[in-house]
């Protein structure tokens, strides 16, 4: 928590989807810290130890999202990470989230309601 707000950090790599969860996360009265790479997401993870994070489950490569949580994991994240995905439930029936280290799945395309109530949820 930074100024009394959540800090959230979205790891994504569509300039469109960070804009639109920065307006989200900041019109929910929380602090957004985006990144549009997993190297630049792992250095702002050290850099502001967000309450909650969200990454992007396809990014540069296939997978990259599940190997950006194995690397916040390995660097000492406690916060809850949610995943966003176009694949949402073919995921769930495919791999157990706990196993992965998240705490859950969002799906796309977002919908801010979900997103805010997630969050809150979630930190209160």
């Amino acid at each position: 928590m930074k100024e009394g707000k959540f800090v959230i950090l979205h790891i994504e790599d569509d300039p469109d989807y960070l804009d639109s969860m920065r307006l989200i996360i900041e019109k929910g009265g929380h602090l957004f810290i985006g990144a549009k790479t997993a190297e630049e997401g792992i250095h702002l993870f050290r850099e502001y130890t967000p309450d909650l994070i969200i990454v992007d489950m396809m990014m540069e490569e296939v997978d990259s999202g599940v190997n950006i949580v194995k690397e916040l994991k390995l660097a000492g994240n406690e916060a809850p990470i949610f995943m966003l995905s176009s694949v949402g439930d073919q995921l769930h029936a495919t791999t157990s989230y706990t196993e992965l280290g998240l705490s859950g799945v969002l799906q796309k395309p977002i919908v801010p309601e979900i997103i805010l109530k997630t969050i809150e949820e979630k930190l209160t």
